[in-house]
């Protein structure tokens, strides 16, 4: 009994450094987790050779780790910068409801002129909602209020936000095109996905990136919906590895629907991915 025991065990871990090196549950802390191939294809990829400017979007931005790994890669402040980065024309757009977090990031960037800060959400309307999370500033900030007893976490916070829509923010500040769209709002990624229906049917959104785990068993969100949604839309979605390669996810198949945090990214599919950027 004590052997089937520890072999089961032992099963488990190889289980979890398996799926780990997938790329499914490597997600959650940024600098380690290979998002910045996304700034490696907008800088590398003949799709965008021709750009003379950037727009990037980072939903979610929390205390601003996102828009610090794209100014590190992209230029305009950070680490590992090179001469010819930091003259590439580009905007982050950064968004944060939460009143405490946006100070955070108010400290981190407001004095970088690249990066444009706005203290609301954005979801599926124009609205007032209310934000859950267990502490000023958490990363687990929901508009669902999440069960997670089983961590001993308690969303006992709450406060009032403010919500638009992707579409409405575009049309306000005459944006045309998002080369990236970063998306990071636990649980709730599809409805700011339906609040950008203009720009996605005019095709106006090349990338996205977007976070799929837990949080999305308290929303009842689906794997299914994310490809679904990007197949509509004639975008290809990939698995984003920690050694920053990508797999190309051909097909859906119910064994997506791994509830732990992993990152994904969608593309248009007039962008053909290098063979060096894809896992083998």
């Amino acid at each position: 009994m004590f052997h089937k025991f520890y072999s089961m065990r032992k099963h488990t871990k190889i289980l979890d450094r398996s799926l780990n090196a997938l790329g499914i549950g490597s997600g959650g802390e940024v600098f380690d987790s290979g998002e910045e191939i996304a700034f490696n294809i907008l800088l590398k990829n003949s799709y965008f050779s021709n750009k003379t400017s950037f727009c990037i979007f980072d939903v979610g931005a929390n205390v601003g780790k996102y828009t610090t790994l794209c100014l590190r890669h992209m230029g305009g402040g950070g680490a590992n910068t090179s001469q010819n980065k930091n003259t590439l024309d580009f905007k982050i757009h950064c968004f944060e409801p939460s009143r405490y977090t946006f100070e955070k990031l108010l400290q981190t960037h407001s004095n970088n002129e690249k990066v444009i800060l706005n203290n609301f959400g954005l979801s599926n309307a124009e609205t007032k909602a209310t934000l859950y999370s267990n502490a000023d500033g958490s990363g687990l900030a929901s508009l669902t209020k999440r069960r997670l007893d089983h961590f001993n976490i308690d969303f006992n916070k709450t406060e009032q936000i403010q919500l638009s829509t992707l579409d409405t923010y575009c049309k306000a500040q005459s944006i045309s095109h998002i080369d990236l769209l970063k998306l990071d709002v636990e649980g709730h990624e599809l409805d700011v996905l339906d609040g950008a229906k203009v720009m996605f049917a005019n095709k106006a959104i090349d990338m996205v990136t977007f976070e799929f785990g837990g949080c999305n068993i308290d929303t009842r969100t689906f794997f299914q919906d994310f490809w679904y949604f990007f197949s509509k839309n004639d975008m290809a979605i990939y698995r984003i590895l920690p050694n920053a390669t990508l797999y190309h996810i051909d097909s859906y198949r119910e064994t997506d629907e791994q509830f732990i945090t992993t990152n994904y990214i969608a593309i248009t599919k007039k962008c053909k991915i290098d063979k060096d950027m894809l896992a083998r």
